[in-house]
C-alpha cells in the first residue's frame, strides 16, 4: 500500500465526514421538531459528541493507492489515520469510490456501529487471508435485521463472538435467510480484515495491534457461545462453495488443527530442549556458546513470525528495522534463559559481537539479512531472507515459562505473559492530560459571574461562555452571522495594541467569532491538570503553565557512543528505578539513574540514561505506562555531527 504523507483534517471536512458517517450508519434519529430548547440543546450535544467520537479531533488524511482482490485490481481513496483515548495513531476509516469503511480499531472502540455476524474461527483465518464468506459459513439464522444487500457488517469468529474481526459488505439480504442449510453462493465480500495492510499500518513502523480477547457492547449482538456453537454444528457444509474465491468450508471437523500438527514449541512441554542451555552451569558458557545463543534467538524470531504473521506482507514486520527492535523483539524473547543466573550471563555485551550494530553486521555477512548505517551511530535491517536454508531448517527449542521483560511486550500468543514483574503500578496506567484556561481579571466583564480568581476553563467551556456574552450585548452581525461586533469592552480588553493586527480589527469594527475566542484563549493564564486511572478533576490540584512533556534527549558522548536520556517522568506519576530496570533488560545495555540537573531540591527530578540510541524502545516503554506521543518530545543531538 502506496500512502502519501498526512496532512492535518479542517474542521470543517472534519464535521462534515463525520456528519457522512452518522447518515450512512443510520446512527441517530432525525430531530423532533417541537423539541423544548433544552432538548435540542442535548441533541446538539451529543451530535457533537458523536462526531468526535467517530472521527477524533486529531484525525489527519492522506491518498492512498493499492491493490485488491484475486485480479490485483488498483484502488486507491483516502484514510482518515487518528488516535482513540489511549491507543497509538492507526487508519480509523478508509474512503474508496466515495464510500466509508469503519477499520476494526474503530469497530473495537464502538460496539454495535455496524450488524455483526459469525463464522467459526477456522473460516475468520480464512478471511484474513483475503477470502469472502460463502452463505454455508453463516453462524444463523437469526441473523441481524440491518444485514441487507449493498450494507456494511462485520464478522466474528465464533469462539470470540464480541470481537470483530473484518469488514465486508453483504452480497444478499442476509437478514431474510430462514436457514443456510443448502444454501450456495456469496454472502459477504470483504474489504478488509485484521492482519491486512490496512490493520497493519502506522506512522512509527509498528506492527498492528493485536486483538482484544474480549469486548463489552457487542455481547448484545451476539448470543452466548453455546448458542453459537449450536448454530455452527447444524451447517450444511458443502464441498462445492468457493466457486467464486470464497471460503469452502468442507467438514467442519476436518478443518479443527490437531494440536500436535500446530505446535509451534513457543515454551510448550513437548518442544525440544536446548541440551546446553537446560539448566545450565553458567560457568561452562564460553563466548562461542553465547554467541550461538543469540545466533539461535534471531532464527527463532524470524520463525515465530513466520509461523503468527503467515498471511501478512513480510509476515508482519516493518522495514527498515530498528536495533532496539531486533534486540527487543527478534532476539531477547527467544533467548533460552532458564535461571537469573543465566540473565547476567547470556548478554549482547559477553558475546564476541559486544553490542547489537556488531551483531547485526555478522548476520549481514552470513547473508540472512541486508543491514545499512543509519545517521551514522545506527544499524537497521532493511530485509531478510525468510529463505534461507537456516531459517527454513530451525528447529524451536524449549523455552522458560516465565517471559523476560522484552518476550512479554511481544506476546507469543497466548502462552506469553502478558505482565511484566518490575514492581512499578505505574505499568498499565490510565493518563488524561487537561489543558485549563484562567481569565485574567480584565476579562471578568466578558465572562461575567462565571469567572472568579479560582475558575478554570477549558477550550470548550470558553465558546459557550463567549457565545453567551456576545447574545447578551447583541453584538452579532446582521449581515454576516459569523462576525462579531466590537464594543468598548472588546476593543479595549481584547484587543488592546499586542498584536500588530490589532489596529485593523477595531478599523473594522468587527471580527470573526473563531478568531476572537482564539484570541481570548491566548489572553488566559495557561494551566494544566494530569489526571491518573479516571480521576475527577474536582480532586486534582491543577497547576499553572502549559502540560509538560516526557523528554527523550539523544546525544553523543566518549567519542561516537550514543546514549538515550529521558526525563520529566515523574509528572506522569512514572517512578524512574524501575522504568530504568526495565529499559536495561529491554536494550540489553547499562542504564543509571541520576539527579536532573538544574531541577529544584523539591521536586528532585530525575534523568535515566540507557547506553545506545533507545527511542523506539524507550517510546514502547512509555506507552505501557499510558503516554501518548503528543505528550513525548523527542531531540536528537547525534544529527548532524561530522564523521
Amino acid at each position: 500500500m502506496q500512502v502519501k504523507p498526512l496532512a492535518p483534517l479542517r474542521s470543517s471536512d472534519r464535521r462534515h465526514i463525520a456528519d457522512q458517517i452518522i447518515k450512512d450508519l443510520s446512527l441517530e434519529s432525525s430531530a423532533v421538531q417541537d423539541a423544548s430548547v433544552e432538548d435540542k440543546a442535548t441533541a446538539v450535544a451529543e451530535h457533537s459528541s458523536l462526531r468526535n467520537s467517530l472521527l477524533p479531533e486529531n484525525a489527519q488524511s492522506a491518498r492512498f493507492s493499492t491493490t485488491h482482490g484475486p485480479d490485483l485490481k488498483k484502488i486507491s481513496g483516502t484514510i482518515y489515520v487518528g488516535t482513540y483515548s489511549g491507543d497509538e495513531q492507526r487508519i480509523l476509516w478508509v474512503d474508496v469510490e466515495g464510500k466509508l469503511y469503519p477499520t476494526v480499531y474503530t469497530l473495537w472502540k464502538h460496539p454495535r456501529l455496524i450488524p455483526l455476524l459469525h463464522t467459526p474461527d477456522f473460516v475468520v483465518k480464512k478471511l484474513q487471508g483475503g477470502a469472502d464468506l460463502m452463505t454455508p459459513g453463516l453462524a444463523g439464522p437469526p441473523f441481524p435485521s440491518k444485514a441487507t444487500k449493498d450494507s456494511l457488517v462485520a464478522i466474528a469468529s465464533i469462539d470470540s463472538p464480541s470481537v470483530p474481526m473484518a469488514v465486508g459488505i453483504c452480497e444478499i439480504d442476509i437478514n431474510r435467510l430462514g436457514s443456510v442449510n443448502g444454501q450456495k453462493g456469496r454472502a459477504v465480500r470483504t474489504v478488509h480484515w485484521c492482519g491486512d495492510e490496512i490493520w497493519a499500518w502506522s506512522t512509527n513502523g509498528r506492527p498492528g495491534t493485536t486483538a482484544p480477547e474480549h469486548l463489552d457492547g457487542w455481547d448484545e449482538n451476539a448470543t452466548n457461545n453455546s448458542d453459537l456453537a449450536q448454530r455452527a454444528e447444524g451447517l450444511d457444509l458443502g464441498e462445492d462453495d468457493a466457486d467464486d474465491g470464497g471460503v469452502s468450508l468442507g467438514n467442519a471437523n476436518s478443518h479443527e488443527l490437531n494440536s500436535s500438527d500446530k505446535n509451534e514449541h513457543v515454551s510448550g512441554e513437548d518442544a525440544p530442549k536446548n541440551e546446553l542451555f537446560d539448566q545450565a552451569n553458567t560457568s561452562e558458557l564460553t563466548t562461542k556458546d553465547i554467541d550461538e545463543a543469540f545466533y539461535k534467538a534471531f532464527l527463532y524470531g524470524i520463525h515465530h513470525y513466520k509461523e503468527t504473521n503467515k498471511g501478512q506482507n513480510n509476515f508482519g514486520l516493518q522495514f527498515p528495522l530498528s536495533q532496539s527492535f531486533v534486540m527487543s523483539n527478534l532476539v531477547q524473547p527467544f533467548l533460552p534463559i532458564h535461571s537469573p543466573e543465566q540473565s547476567t550471563t547470556i548478554q549482547i555485551k559477553k558475546t564476541s559481537w559486544k553490542n547489537i550494530k556488531k551483531f547485526m553486521k555478522h548476520l549481514d555477512k552470513q547473508k540472512i539479512v541486508k543491514t545499512k548505517d543509519r545517521d551514522g551511530n545506527e544499524v537497521v535491517i532493511l530485509d531478510i531472507d525468510f529463505d534461507d536454508r537456516e531459517v527454513l531448517e530451525f528447529v524451536p527449542y524449549k523455552l522458560p515459562k516465565k517471559e523476560t521483560a522484552a518476550g512479554a511486550s511481544l506476546g507469543r500468543g497466548g502462552k506469553a505473559t502478558v505482565e511484566i514483574d518490575t514492581g512499578d503500578d505505574s505499568v498499565g496506567q490510565s493518563i488524561e492530560v487537561l489543558t485549563l484556561y484562567r481569565p485574567k481579571e480584565k476579562l471578568s466583564p466578558i465572562f461575567g459571574a462565571e469567572a472568579s480568581s479560582n475558575s478554570l476553563f477549558s477550550a470548550a467551556d470558553i465558546r459557550p461562555a463567549i457565545t453567551k456574552y456576545i447574545e447578551s450585548e447583541n453584538l452579532i452581525s446582521s449581515t454576516n452571522k459569523r462576525l462579531v461586533e466590537l464594543n468598548p469592552i472588546l476593543a479595549n480588553v481584547v484587543f488592546d495594541g499586542s498584536s500588530p493586527l490589532d489596529s485593523k480589527v477595531i478599523a473594522k469594527g468587527t471580527v470573526p467569532r473563531d478568531a476572537l475566542i482564539d484570541r481570548l484563549v491566548t489572553s488566559c493564564s495557561p494551566h494544566h491538570a494530569i489526571l491518573r486511572n479516571k480521576q475527577k478533576l474536582s480532586t486534582a490540584k491543577p497547576r499553572s503553565g502549559m502540560p509538560p512533556k516526557v523528554k527523550i534527549t539523544l546525544e553523543t558522548r566518549s567519542g561516537n557512543k550514543t546514549v538515550t536520556k529521558i526525563s520529566g517522568i515523574e509528572s506522569f506519576f512514572i517512578p524512574p528505578q524501575p522504568l530504568a530496570e526495565e529499559l536495561k533488560k529491554v536494550c540489553a545495555g547499562s542504564s543509571s539513574v541520576e539527579k536532573l540537573v538544574g531541577s529544584s531540591p523539591k521536586e528532585d527530578k530525575k534523568e535515566i540514561m540507557v547506553q545506545g540510541p533507545q527511542k523506539d524502545a524507550v517510546i514502547k516503554a512509555l506507552e505501557r505506562r499510558g503516554i501518548r506521543s503528543q505528550w513525548v518530545e523527542v531531540l536528537d543531538k547525534t544529527k548532524g555531527k561530522k564523521r
